[in-house]
């Protein structure tokens, strides 16, 4: 169903400041905690005196020490000791690679072996002081390839959104799809038309004039495992659209990290980074609410989607020209993940012995 060999986004910074976190990533019980040097670590949620959940422990020197019988884990997996018993026969816990980056906390849920720290996605915005973000963390009941295509096909927007970034010109702007290798591109351009309420908000807070005609863009671009970010914005219309100045226009990055928790449910790390007015943290609290208000409208959606195709497995989905961007990117997972089972290697298990 999901690439295993990949970074995720597990979590925040501020998730995991005060005590352990569980959490399900590509089916894997992982508990996230800070280590020594406050490091960021990564196990399985397992103990393996009693099978209690170690996320329920709290950290201790460094290590995680169970809430059950107290028993203490290393970051590498290993027990380092537990009360009135000798530990040195006590499985290893599988440890994860775990990254801190970019304001996020990463996690390979695959062979730990191929975890290169290199392959996490450089996020400039993440880095810059031009621009600012904010976002959120939304737990929703769906296969994470229905989120996918619901980002690289914006066309919904119109109808699910349409008291705040929907508007009947983004029917009538047929989309472009191109792949480059991994990534998938979807871009849609629309001009001379009057903005909806919420670029109406984000042009007032660049100091521009509202109530005038625009050029509208959305660039959706997706890349493996599951991201999905989107270059979005409005400028004056007549001073270049996409290419304008930036003192015509409000633009921005929608920021999509997909995480999949099950076959049929997801961790949506969702939020913008602003390129522009960067330091009126008024300004991002208003974006953050309205797009955490926005991306509300697709739960339901979503999670009504999963439940009828659940119950109806035998019906097949039309695909038109506005789902190029969905159907493309499953091209490429379905392609990863074949190539990833391909290279498994299945564990030999003796059951006998003796002398031959």
């Amino acid at each position: 169903m999901f690439p295993k060999n990949a970074w995720y986004v597990a979590c925040t910074p501020d998730e995991i400041a005060e005590k352990p976190l569980g959490r399900m990533i590509c089916g894997e019980r992982i508990v996230f905690y800070r280590g020594a040097e406050g490091r960021v670590a990564a196990v399985e949620d397992f103990c393996p005196h009693r099978g209690a959940p170690l996320s329920l422990g709290y950290v201790e020197d460094g290590n995680l020490v169970c809430g059950y019988h107290g028993l203490v884990m290393g970051c590498d997996g290993k027990t380092v000791s537990m009360p009135g018993q000798r530990v040195r026969g006590f499985p290893c816990n599988k440890a994860y690679a775990v990254e801190e980056r970019h304001g996020f906390i990463w996690v390979w849920p695959g062979d730990q072996q191929r975890a290169d720290p290199a392959g996490i996605h450089h996020l400039e915005w993440a880095e810059h002081p031009d621009w600012a973000y904010g976002g959120g963390l939304f737990h929703i009941n769906c296969d994470y390839r229905l989120m996918i295509d619901n980002l690289m096909d914006l066309t919904h927007e119109t109808y699910v959104h349409a008291s705040s970034i929907g508007q009947k010109e983004i029917d009538e702007a047929a989309p472009r799809t191109t792949v480059d290798g991994v990534t998938v591109t979807t871009a849609r351009h629309m001009e001379n038309i009057m903005p909806p309420p919420f670029w109406q908000m984000a042009l007032r807070g660049n100091n521009l004039a509202d109530d005038v005609p625009v050029d509208r863009w959305q660039i959706c671009r997706f890349t493996p495992p599951s991201h999905v970010l989107i270059e979005v914005g409005v400028a004056h219309a007549g001073h270049g659209g996409y290419d304008a100045d930036p003192k015509h226009k409000a633009s921005s990055i929608v920021v999509d990290f997909i995480t999949p928790e099950t076959e049929t449910s997801i961790w949506y790390f969702w939020g913008m980074a602003r390129h522009f007015n960067p330091q009126d943290q008024a300004l991002t609290e208003t974006i953050r609410e309205g797009q955490g208000r926005i991306f509300s409208e697709d739960l339901e959606m979503l999670e009504r989607q999963q439940r009828n195709l659940l119950a109806y497995p035998e019906r097949n989905l039309l695909k038109l020209n506005i789902d190029a961007g969905g159907v493309q990117a499953r091209k490429i997972l379905d392609r990863l993940i074949a190539e990833e089972q391909a290279t498994a290697v299945t564990p030999v298990r003796i059951v006998g012995g003796g002398e031959a």
